[in-house]
């Protein structure tokens, strides 16, 4: 076999060995999790903060189903996807922006928790009685976002 054929085999294999060696860390599918269910909130906050704003026609039937998905994902049993020391500041761990904070000072995050929960079974309940209805309840919605994101959420750099 060509000695140039042999190097190249050689290199390919080596690369695609070291691949498969790198370690995952240990929280990233709780961190993807988080991220992935982060997602589907802002999906269907986009769908509600565009009527809201009157960015897009009011839609009684799309407002209560976006309102009805934030509510189920907000009720899914989180726990799992929050692992302490799943932080965007601890060695291993995949991109993220979780703050350890939330960890060091958890009753306020059940709290932030809980606040938002209200808001969007608040939102959910009136989504598609009318645009005043949803802008009226979109403002806790936002409060409950916002509350956590502040204070446990780092900065995009």
């Amino acid at each position: 076999m060509n000695l140039r054929i042999m190097a190249s085999l050689l290199i390919a294999l080596l690369v695609s060995a070291s691949s498969f060696a790198q370690d995952k860390g240990p929280h990233d599918n709780a961190i993807k999790g988080r991220q992935a269910l982060m997602q589907v909130y802002g999906f269907n906050m986009g769908i509600l903060g565009a009527m809201a704003k009157e960015k897009a026609p009011y839609d009684a039937d799309a407002a209560k189903a976006a309102a009805n998905n934030l509510f189920l994902a907000m009720s899914m049993d989180q726990s799992a996807m929050w692992p302490q020391g799943s932080d965007n500041e601890t060695a291993g761990n995949m991109k993220n922006r979780a703050l350890a904070a939330i960890w060091t000072t958890y009753p306020k995050v059940a709290e932030a928790g809980k606040t938002s929960f209200a808001a969007a079974e608040e939102l959910n309940a009136v989504a598609g009685d009318g645009l005043k209805a949803l802008q009226s309840a979109m403002g806790g919605v936002g409060k409950g976002c916002k509350g956590c994101h502040d204070d446990f959420r780092a900065k995009k750099k």
